[in-house]
C-alpha cells in the first residue's frame, strides 16, 4: 500500500514535479497557499502544455483560516465576432475543434491568478509578482524537459492538430512529436511571462501582453478582439454546498458542472453503502452520475443566463426524491450526451496557516485549439467548443456568453477541523473521479495516498471511445467487476493498471488537533506531493 507523505508547515500536490516544485519554494519564502498556487500554475502552464496554458480559463476555491470559502471564475466569455451566424457562414454544423475558428472565448486564467493575488495580498500575502513566476518563465527561457504524459499523447485520427497555426514550428520536432526527456525551450512565451512579471498581470488584457495577442487574433481571423481581452474581468462566486455527515463539501457553481459533483455524493450518501470497494459502492456511484448528469445537462449554463437555481437540486428533500429512483438491483438505462475530450490540471495548496487553495486549469482539449500566437507564444483554448450552433440549445453561441465547463475544484471541511482540497483532471470524467476518492476516504477509512492510487472506474465515453460503457482500470476486485456486470452494466477493461484516461488526481488534508498536512497526487501523472 502506498503511504501518504505529510507536512507540518504547508504542501502543495500538482501533476509535475517542477510545478510542485515551484509551490514548495514559495512557501519556503514565506508565501501563503494562493501565492504558491500562482507559481504553480504559471509554472505548470509551461512545463504541462498539453494539458492546460495561459491561454486557457481556471477556477479557484480558496478556504480562509477562519473558515470562509471563496470562489473565483477565471473563464472567459465568447468573443464579440462569434455568432452563430458567423459559423453557418462557413458551413460549419458544429464549432471545429481547431484552429482559429476554435478560438471561440477570452483566455481567463491570468485575470483569475490577477483576483486571487489581491485577496491573497488582503490576507497578508507579501511576496512580488517576479518571485511568483520566476520559475515558470526561466523553464520556458532555458527549456525543460518533455514529460512522459505528453509524450503518451497521440492526436486522434482525422484530428488536425498538426496542421493548427504555429502548432508544429511550437511542439513539433522535424514534423514529428518531442521525444520525452529531451529539452524543448519556449522563448516567446518566456518573455511573454518576463513581461507580465515586469508590468503586471493586467497587462494580458490591457497593455502590450494584449495589443501582441489581439493583432495575432485578427491576422487569424479568430473571433476574439482586443476590445474582448479590455472588457474582460473575472469574478468572485458563492460556492454550491452540501452537508453530507460529518462534513460540507464545497464546488463550484455554473458555468461548471460543480453541481454534477455534488450531486453525485449527495445521492450516494443517501444509498447508505455500507462496504467499500464492493459492488454495491460502484453501482451506487454509477447510477448516482447518471442522475447528476440529467440535471446538469438540463440546468447548467452561463451563471447570468440561469433558468433553474442549482441550490435547488442541492436541498435534502430534492437528493431524498432522486436517490429513492436509484435501483440498487439494476443499472439504469439512461443515455448520456457525447462530453468533449477534456485535459486539464488539477493542483492543491495549503499553508502552515491553515489557507487552502483547490484549483483547476486548462485549454480543454490537448493544447486547446493548436493554434499558438507567434509574438507571445501562447496556445490558445478551445473551450468554445461547448458551445451549441442550436439557439434553443441549454448553450448556444451567443457573444458575451460563457461556454459551459467540465472544470471543477473541490473543496470539503470536516465537523472535526479538517479541511480537504481535492479534484482530478478528466472531462466528464471530474465528478466521478472526485466522488471515487473523496468516498474512500472520508466514507471507508482509506489512507489519502490509498485513496487516490486505487483503481478507477468510469461510466460514459471519453477520449474518443464511442461506447457508454463502464471503464474500469485492471487493478479491480474481478468478483466486483463480475457484479457490475451481472447487474447490466456494460463493462470494458481499459488493459492498464494506471490510465491517464480515468484521471490524475489528488488530495491534501490538514488535521486542525497539530496542523499536520497530508498531501498525494496521482501516479498516473508526472507529479507528486511536497511541502515543508
Amino acid at each position: 500500500m502506498p503511504e501518504t507523505p505529510v507536512f507540518s508547515h504547508g504542501a502543495v500536490a500538482a501533476p509535475h514535479d517542477l510545478a510542485a516544485r515551484a509551490g514548495q519554494t514559495v512557501l519556503a519564502q514565506g508565501g501563503n497557499a494562493i501565492e504558491a498556487m500562482v507559481a504553480m500554475a504559471a509554472a505548470i502552464a509551461v512545463v504541462y502544455p498539453h494539458m492546460n496554458g495561459i491561454g486557457g480559463d481556471g477556477f479557484w476555491l480558496v478556504r480562509e483560516k477562519g473558515g470562509r470559502v471563496r470562489g473565483i471564475e477565471a473563464c472567459g466569455p465568447a468573443g464579440s465576432l462569434a455568432t452563430r451566424a458567423r459559423y453557418r457562414e462557413k458551413e460549419y454544423e458544429a464549432i471545429p475543434a481547431r484552429g482559429p475558428d476554435a478560438m471561440v472565448t477570452v483566455a481567463g486564467a491570468v485575470g483569475g491568478w490577477r483576483l486571487a493575488m489581491e485577496l491573497s495580498r488582503a490576507l497578508g500575502g507579501r511576496l512580488p509578482l517576479r518571485t511568483l513566476l520566476a520559475d515558470a518563465a526561466r523553464h520556458a527561457r532555458e527549456g525543460c524537459p518533455v514529460s512522459p504524459s505528453e509524450g503518451r499523447y497521440v492526436p486522434q485520427e482525422l484530428d488536425t492538430l498538426h496542421d493548427a497555426p504555429n502548432f508544429a514550428a511550437t511542439f513539433l520536432k522535424d514534423g514529428k512529436p518531442w521525444p520525452v526527456g529531451e529539452t524543448r525551450r519556449l522563448p516567446a512565451l518566456a518573455a511573454t511571462l518576463e513581461q507580465l512579471a515586469h508590468a503586471g498581470l493586467d497587462d494580458f488584457y490591457r497593455g502590450d501582453v494584449a495589443r501582441e495577442i489581439a493583432a495575432d487574433l485578427e491576422r487569424l481571423e479568430a473571433p476574439v478582439t482586443r476590445a474582448d481581452l479590455k472588457a474582460y474581468a473575472p469574478r468572485e462566486r458563492t460556492p454550491l454546498a452540501i452537508r453530507r455527515r460529518d462534513a460540507v463539501l464545497y464546488n463550484f457553481p455554473p458555468p461548471t458542472q460543480g453541481l454534477a459533483a455534488l450531486l453525485i455524493l449527495g445521492l450516494f450518501d443517501r444509498l447508505d453503502v455500507r462496504q467499500g470497494e464492493s459492488t454495491a459502492h460502484y453501482h451506487g456511484l454509477i447510477e448516482a452520475t447518471k442522475r447528476a448528469f440529467a440535471i446538469r445537462d438540463r440546468v447548467v449554463t452561463d451563471f447570468d443566463r440561469l433558468r433553474h437555481d442549482p441550490a435547488d437540486f442541492l436541498t435534502p428533500e430534492r437528493l431524498a426524491q432522486e436517490a429513492a429512483r436509484i435501483d440498487m438491483g439494476r443499472a439504469a438505462t439512461i443515455p448520456l450526451p457525447d462530453p468533449g475530450q477534456g485535459d486539464t490540471v488539477w493542483m492543491g495548496a495549503i499553508d502552515g496557516e491553515g489557507l487552502a487553495v483547490s484549483y483547476i486549469q486548462s485549454v480543454y482539449w490537448e493544447y486547446g485549439s493548436g493554434t499558438v500566437l507567434p509574438a507571445t507564444g501562447i496556445c490558445w483554448q478551445n473551450r468554445g467548443m461547448s458551445f451549441s450552433l442550436d439557439p434553443d440549445a441549454v448553450n448556444p453561441l451567443e457573444p458575451g456568453r460563457r461556454p459551459f465547463h467540465t472544470l471543477i475544484p473541490a473543496l470539503a471541511c470536516f465537523d472535526d477541523g479538517r479541511v480537504m482540497a481535492y479534484g482530478s483532471m478528466g472531462g466528464d470524467g471530474q465528478p466521478q473521479f472526485q466522488a471515487q476518492i473523496f468516498s474512500r476516504y472520508a466514507d471507508y477509512g482509506m489512507s489519502v495516498a490509498e485513496a487516490v492510487d486505487a483503481p478507477r472506474l468510469l461510466y460514459g465515453r471519453t477520449w474518443g471511445a464511442p461506447s457508454l460503457s463502464v471503464k474500469v482500470e485492471d487493478r479491480f476486485d474481478p468478483a466486483c467487476i463480475r457484479g457490475l456486470a451481472r447487474l447490466g452494466h456494460e463493462i470494458e477493461e481499459l488493459g492498464g493498471p494506471y490510465v491517464d484516461s480515468l484521471g490524475h488526481a489528488g488530495m491534501l488534508v490538514r488535521h486542525a488537533r497539530n496542523g499536520r498536512i497530508e498531501a498525494m497526487h496521482d501516479p498516473r501523472s508526472d507529479g507528486g506531493a511536497l511541502g515543508l
